[in-house]
């Protein structure tokens, strides 16, 4: 399917007998009479927004769910993940997505607006964060950590930069200008990026980790598709974004080293990063703790979060908001991801995922 800045999927009507063969009727919302990777359709309409970084996952979720349940309605529009959180809190949506837990100032007010119990991080996909760059005649290209937080501090500038040179010997560097593109908007994926560099990188990188930008220079780019497009369109670039989108744009991407030697970006060596991470939550909020100091598995990575209500949603959403996220932690939701450039949830911590999926309700 084409996907554009809003993922919108419209379910499609189906006639007569057929309808209520699939999922039965669409009229108001609740339990249908067909199901869904194993569960009862929901019919009703929800709205959520957030993380850029899954736009590409939820748009292959929303698509499958709704293809699988007529009178179901889910419309996803990747914002960013600071302004779909605070579309929670102000009662805009029924979730949001984010790809760093809520912070304590955050979730006192969501927690607040849930009335009736706490909201909770719910992990629901990981993923690479990528280097991906524009360099004509540069196929392969490793970055040390300290060489990444220079590039993105301003302090390292063109490409034949001797740090940049003694990292990759045998190729040849163009003495042109590093054009750096950061996200301009506020970010999970730059909190987990500049989290990345405070931790792999602390001598080199100054400033703090955080949803909004805060290093000098480069140039801002609003979204992951406007990342891509970015370095699509200008020579000399680099900019991080989550794989699955220098996949799409079809760009060249950096091998990162954090010193025990050059880790290539994939699902496969992001997962072990993710698999390892610790739970930091309590109850059923599983906001994570990840090592980003790894040297065995790629060590710039994301999880986006789906944040809701545990207890006191709205009442008219919580079906369908539990049934979505039901599927999307189901084996064939969390199946999709790989081929699409994302890191599926699993092992215990999917256990736990689907524990706190369930525990939701009104």
């Amino acid at each position: 399917m084409s996907i554009s800045r809003t993922v919108r999927v419209v379910a499609i009507a189906m006639l007569g007998g057929l309808a209520l063969a699939a999922c039965g009727s669409d009229s108001g919302s609740g339990s249908t009479g067909g199901t869904i990777a194993g569960q009862p359709c929901q019919t009703g309409s929800i709205k959520a927004s957030g993380s850029s970084a899954q736009k590409n996952a939820m748009a292959a979720w929303v698509n499958a769910y709704q293809t699988g349940c007529a009178g179901a309605t889910i419309d996803y529009q990747a914002t960013g993940s600071g302004a779909g959180i605070q579309d929670f809190i102000n009662k805009q949506t029924a979730f949001a997505g984010s790809d760093s837990p809520l912070k304590d100032a955050d979730r006192a007010k969501a927690d607040a607006m849930c009335a009736a119990g706490p909201a909770i991080d719910i992990p629901m996909v990981g993923g690479a964060i990528v280097l991906a760059y524009n360099v004509s005649g540069v196929d392969t290209l490793v970055l040390p950590a300290n060489v990444i937080a220079g590039i993105f501090a301003n302090t390292i500038t063109t490409w034949n930069d001797p740090a940049i040179a003694a990292a990759n010997p045998g190729v040849t560097l163009p003495a042109a200008t590093i054009a750096a593109f950061h996200r301009s908007d506020s970010s999970g994926t730059t909190d987990n990026f500049t989290k990345y560099l405070k931790n792999a990188a602390a001598s080199a990188w100054t400033y703090d980790s955080g949803k909004e930008w805060a290093a000098p220079g480069g140039q801002g780019a609003k979204g992951s598709d406007g990342m891509a497009n970015a370095v699509t369109s200008t020579a000399n670039s680099i900019a991080y974004m989550e794989l699955s989108f220098a996949q799409n744009a079809k760009l060249a991407v950096a091998s990162v080293d954090n010193g025990g030697g050059a880790i290539v970006p994939s699902s496969d060596t992001a997962a072990s990063t993710i698999a390892a991470a610790t739970v930091k939550g309590t109850g059923n909020d599983l906001s994570l703790s990840i090592d980003y100091t790894t040297t065995t598995g790629y060590p710039i990575v994301l999880v986006t979060y789906e944040i809701t209500c545990e207890k006191g949603g709205d009442a008219a959403n919580v079906p369908l908001t539990k049934a979505l996220l039901t599927y999307t932690s189901s084996d064939e939701g969390q199946g999709k991801l790989a081929a699409i450039g994302y890191v599926p949830i699993t092992g215990d911590l999917l256990t736990k995922v689907r524990t706190s999926v369930s525990a939701i309700s009104s």
